[in-house]
């Protein structure tokens, strides 16, 4: 018995040295390959880098990941506990490596013939985030073991504990409790209550099917059984559970910050970092991206467009039903409608589908149907809706009965009126989307900083940018470069331009032009000044002819202007495409009193470590000359006061501009800037084609540019523009800017840069002028 005995000690030591020899090689084996876990020292995840307005409100993020890292200590023990309670219970007590929960989804894995369950700790689940690839192989899971043990041995659990929380993704783009704290509650980690940590630690095993936006009935299930384990555990009592239990979550949506504040100008520097910095600083390494955007500007801007479109979309007429059915599939149709009604309620203001029950031309009204509602447009709410017609004014053409317009069984677009007590009297008003687009940037006088951009109607639309991308036909928005120009070549405010027919012809092209004023009218002798306040469009060529092409385009280069300008005269009329803020740009030299300042979208970029990145400075030049952008801007305000801009005299503030109209009606201007403000306004149709008779720049652009700056500067103290020294003024005859005489009927004080006041006197009544001034006067 004895050497039995004694031969099966030695049996099992052969099998103890050969197993602890097997795994030994084992460990060597997979040892063989492992990656370093010293990268998990230097911990910088991608990461969300930020955009934040003038005022530090965020307006944007950018990332590959939506991960917000933070300290353990932002974290309530709620969230720490819930997490080791769900996913690890014993992740204080275990090195690692959880024996119990690994041999126990063997005997699972075994019973199924597959991999169906995994007993990985809290350690193991970092180890296969950082460290492996996310296969499902028991020599994965091997390695993963063995990596938990090293980590467990440099790390503290704290520290495994911060890298996990950080890292581990919960769903809907979010990885990180910071970030799924704001996915799904709008607020940050340290905020959350019980019931909301509990709902988060349900989501690890799988964040979709667990999703809280998708599956709520589901995610309540996980919350409760999260909820329950804490108790198990005594992290928490019955009664922490039960208020748990019964708490209602604020489930919402994530922000969509790039849409819902200011889209465009987030777009746009979005493309400036993404150039400058590369992708990977842009998506993956936390910037923080400081900008001059004012969003309440941005507000004001996108509401002075979306009401200018609009008034301009009912002035173009109404384009007709979106389509027709039989009166049979009336109902049919309505009831698919009212699934699309949330909460099955009308509110004012919202738009809808709706089908025309009846018409009646004898009570003026429309009878329509939205969804399971009823309700009326008076014929007084769509007497715009003519046919459209770019021949014919908006003011030329009424519709004076509904069935000029609809008939049963057509599908229109509504917006609600109003919401009567009973629900069953309803008043609409006929609704169509505009088709036209329009811009809008603001520049802030004294530092350049671009307070809004708006670059179309709709960035959900289109994400074209028209404010900067956009290169469009100026028209008379030009003219007042030519004029400064001119300032600089010898002209002044009184001199006289003969306003007569011209020819010029190209022999090489075959091509004859004769330019004409927008009124078709010639008007003889005109003032400088007046020629631009009312826009005379055959002086300014003839300005230009005399100045010089070259000329005008070098000093449109010093003002901003950087498209490509043609060689020709028609640039006087402004035929070659800019931007708008190259205009803005141009503009505001003007009212700053012949400084260029560089615009600025980006006051400063930080990294992720709050090392500043760069930093923007008043980048100021001095262009031309302050008596030379002051009498432009002197000009520029009696452009406003008696000429083509009258109707931004509403603004009853100082305010220096320009219309801006190009052939056929296509594109609409307005271009204008008070001491503290340089704004300016594009329409026009994407595709090309008149906006209609009549829609000028003073028509279509003022109107929005008004709009935005009567906000913009409500409850701001007035300010006039400052008189340099090198300007004077002097009275003059109106007529013949010259000195006045007692026979002068009327004359005004006019201003002018020192040495360049008129010397001569009106001629009197019936005296003959020499020669030269004859000359003088049919240039």
């Amino acid at each position: 018995m004895r050497s039995v005995f004694k031969w099966a000690i030695v049996f099992v030591f052969i099998c103890m040295l050969l197993t602890a020899g097997g795994l030994v090689g084992l460990y060597v084996y997979l040892s063989q390959d492992l990656p370093k876990i010293n990268t998990l020292e230097d911990y910088q995840p991608a990461t969300v880098s930020y955009v934040y307005s003038d005022d530090g409100r965020k307006i944007g993020e950018f990332y590959k990941e939506r991960r917000v890292v933070i300290p353990l200590s932002d974290m309530p023990d709620n969230l720490i506990n819930a997490f080791v309670a769900a996913e690890d219970s014993r992740f204080r007590e275990h090195p690692g490596i959880d024996i119990l929960s690994i041999f126990r989804a063997f005997v699972k894995n075994f019973q199924a013939g597959t991999i169906t369950q995994g007993g990985s700790t809290i350690t193991q689940q970092v180890t296969k985030s950082f460290l492996l690839t996310p296969e499902r192989t028991y020599e994965r899971k091997l390695k993963e073991a063995v990596l938990a043990y090293r980590i467990e041995k440099k790390f503290t659990k704290d520290q495994i504990l911060y890298l996990y929380l950080n890292q581990i993704y919960l769903g809907h783009g979010a990885y990180g409790v910071e970030s799924a704290a704001e996915n799904y509650f709008g607020k940050h980690a340290r905020e959350l209550s019980l019931a909301e940590c509990a709902m988060l630690a349900g989501l690890p095993q799988a964040p979709s099917r667990y999703s809280p936006f998708q599956f709520p009935e589901r995610a309540k299930q996980r919350q409760i059984y999260t909820l329950n384990r804490m108790k198990e555990e005594g992290m928490i009592s019955n009664m922490d559970v039960t208020k748990a239990i019964d708490m209602p979550l604020d489930i919402k949506p994530r922000k969509n910050w790039f849409i819902e504040r200011v889209p465009f100008y987030t777009e746009h520097v979005r493309r400036y970092v993404e150039k400058k910095y590369g992708a990977d600083a842009l998506y993956n390494q936390g910037l923080q991206i400081h900008t001059a955007v004012n969003i309440e500007f941005q507000k004001m801007g996108r509401s002075a467009v979306q009401q200018g479109l609009l008034d301009l979309d009912r002035r173009m007429g109404y384009r007709g039903p979106s389509g027709q059915i039989p009166l049979s599939q009336i109902e049919a149709f309505c009831t698919q409608e009212a699934k699309k009604i949330p909460e099955n309620l009308l509110t004012s203001g919202d738009i809808h589908t709706a089908v025309v029950l009846n018409v009646d031309d004898r009570n003026k009204k429309t009878e329509v149907r939205v969804g399971n509602f009823s309700g009326i447009i008076r014929l007084e709410t769509m007497t715009w809706a003519r046919r459209p017609n770019s021949k014919t004014a908006y003011y030329e053409s009424k519709i004076s009965a509904p069935s000029q317009v609809l008939k049963p069984g057509d599908i229109i677009q509504v917006q609600v009126a109003s919401v009567p007590q009973d629900k069953d009297a309803y008043e609409f008003t006929l609704f169509q989307e505009p088709v036209a687009q329009a811009a809008l940037l603001s520049i802030e006088a004294e530092t350049g900083h671009v307070k809004a951009m708006i670059g179309g109607r709709d960035y959900s639309d289109s994400q074209f940018n028209r404010a900067y991308q956009s290169r469009r036909q100026p028209g008379s928005a030009f003219k007042p470069i030519v004029y400064a120009a001119a300032l600089d070549k010898g002209y002044t405010p009184a001199t006289v331009i003969m306003d007569s027919p011209v020819v010029y012809e190209d022999a090489q092209r075959d091509f004859t032009w004769k330019p004409q004023n927008y009124a078709e009218t010639f008007y003889g002798p005109t003032l400088f000044r007046e020629a631009l306040v009312h826009s005379r469009n055959v002086v300014t060529i003839k300005i230009l002819q005399d100045i010089g092409i070259s000329y005008i385009i070098d000093y449109a280069r010093k003002l901003g202007i950087t498209s490509d300008i043609s060689q020709d005269l028609s640039i006087a009329l402004g035929s070659s495409g800019v931007s708008l803020l190259e205009l803005v740009n141009a503009y505001a030299v003007f009212s700053n009193l012949g400084y260029f300042i560089e615009p600025v979208f980006i006051t400063k970029i930080f990294d992720r470590h709050g090392n500043l990145l760069e930093t923007s400075g008043l980048v100021r030049k001095k262009v031309i000359d302050m008596s030379t952008a002051y009498i432009m801007t002197h000009i520029l305000e009696s452009v406003v006061t008696s000429g083509t801009g009258k109707r931004v005299k509403a603004l009853k503030r100082p305010v220096a501009g320009k219309t801006g109209t190009t052939n056929n009606l296509y594109d609409a201007w307005f271009l204008g800037y008070t001491p503290r403000y340089t704004t300016g306004v594009w329409v026009g149709l994407d595709q090309g084609g008149s906006l209609g008779k009549g829609e000028t720049g003073s028509r279509t652009a003022s109107p929005i540019w008004l709009d935005y700056m009567q906000q913009a500067l409500e409850g701001k103290p007035i300010r006039t523009f400052t008189v340099p020294d090198g300007v004077v003024f002097a009275k003059i005859d109106a007529k013949t800017g010259l000195l006045p005489i007692n026979e002068s009927k009327n004359t005004v004080f006019e201003c002018f840069k020192e040495g360049t006041v008129p010397t001569e006197y009106t001629p009197k009544p019936g005296a003959v002028t020499g020669t030269d001034d004859l000359f003088k006067q049919e240039f």
